[in-house]
């Protein structure tokens, strides 16, 4: 007669495991039922986060900016330089000959002083060093060897500052291609953010632009403003015939323009030179930090780097480029995006 055994019984420990891994199975698929789908940044989110790429972009382009204009001087004091040391080479090679013509008239006139025949055979510089022969030369000698050394010694100071310029150049060379990397970057960025937007949103955004381009075309009077006279007029003036044209970093002109590079083109139609960065363009002429103070045609810097720059405008208005895909145009220095530091009058 077979036997029956009874079905072994889980454990308690085993109950409890197999409960609680149910219970947070059943958790789990709650939450995942009723977690909300990750929300795709809005219209207003993403305009916000590209305006501040933009502004992170002017910065790098400003320091861009110095990069590139510090290696355009440094591309022409080292076409100075070598310019120098080949004049400087070939009036070396006049002296050098014009001695060997004397040393030849010595000969024919007798022999060749031992003191000549040392300095054809080594260097004389060396030779000068050695006070003890100096009184085997004549006074026209002693005076055409000192020239040469005189020479040569400025030769081989302007090669050292050559050579030094040199390496100066590659490392701004350097600084200007990682600055450029940066800016684009930053822009890049910024238009992958646009392009998460959906078509009707990117048209809204592009009519809100429009409409600050055209509002911003004509200033709002809102009193007389001290009018512009003198030089500053002249490169208001000149900014003027600038509004509408394209913001594009880099750019100086004419068909488009950076901030700094707007200011610098419309003075120097006023027959006025002014550096190139607003960095720079911060340290000329006479600071003035109440803007109740400024007058049209004045420089008008803002953020505390001093990185956007344009022309006051009057009425607390300035005109400039203000930033990528914008136009030059006015607006109110409330609207900058950052504190106004100070005025510079030129």
């Amino acid at each position: 007669m077979a036997s029956h055994r009874r079905p072994k019984q889980p454990s308690r420990t085993r109950v409890t495991v197999l409960t609680t891994a149910a219970a947070a199975a059943v958790a789990l698929s709650a939450n995942a039922a009723n977690a909300a789908p990750s929300e795709k940044p809005g219209k207003t989110e993403v305009k916000a986060q590209v305006d501040k790429l933009y502004e992170q972009a002017e910065q790098a382009t400003e320091k861009y900016n110095g990069a590139k204009e510090k290696q355009e001087k440094l591309q022409k004091e080292i076409s100075t330089i070598q310019d120098n040391v080949a004049r400087g080479q070939q009036d070396l090679n006049k002296l050098r000959d014009g001695l060997g013509s004397l040393a030849t008239a010595q000969y024919r006139s007798g022999g060749i002083d031992p003191s000549v025949q040392l300095f054809l055979s080594a260097d004389p510089d060396d030779y000068l060093d050695k006070a003890s022969t100096l009184d085997q030369l004549s006074g026209q000698q002693v005076e055409a060897l000192k020239k040469i050394q005189d020479k040569q010694r400025d030769l081989a100071q302007e090669r050292a500052e050559a050579t030094e310029k040199l390496k100066d150049l590659a490392a701004t060379r350097t600084e200007l291609g990682k600055k450029k990397k940066e800016v684009q970057g930053k822009l890049g960025e910024a238009q992958r953010l646009l392009n998460t937007l959906t078509a009707k949103e990117k048209q809204a955004l592009a009519a809100e632009q429009q409409r600050a381009d055209r509002s911003s075309s004509e200033r709002v009077q809102l009193g007389d403003p001290v009018p512009a006279s003198g030089r500053a007029g002249a490169a208001f003036s000149a900014a003027q015939s600038k509004i509408g044209t394209p913001y594009v970093y880099g750019a100086t002109g004419p068909s488009s323009y950076d901030c700094s590079g707007l200011t610098s083109w419309a003075y120097a139609q006023a027959g006025v030179s002014i550096p190139r960065t607003s960095e720079s363009q911060a340290n000329i002429g006479t600071r003035i930090y109440s803007q109740s103070a400024l007058q049209v045609g004045d420089l008008v810097f803002f953020f505390n780097d001093i990185h956007h720059v344009g022309l006051y405008a009057g009425n607390g208005q300035i005109l400039h480029a203000p930033r990528t895909g914008t136009v030059v145009r006015y607006e109110s220095m409330s609207t900058i995006g950052g504190p106004f530091m100070f005025g510079v009058r030129v």
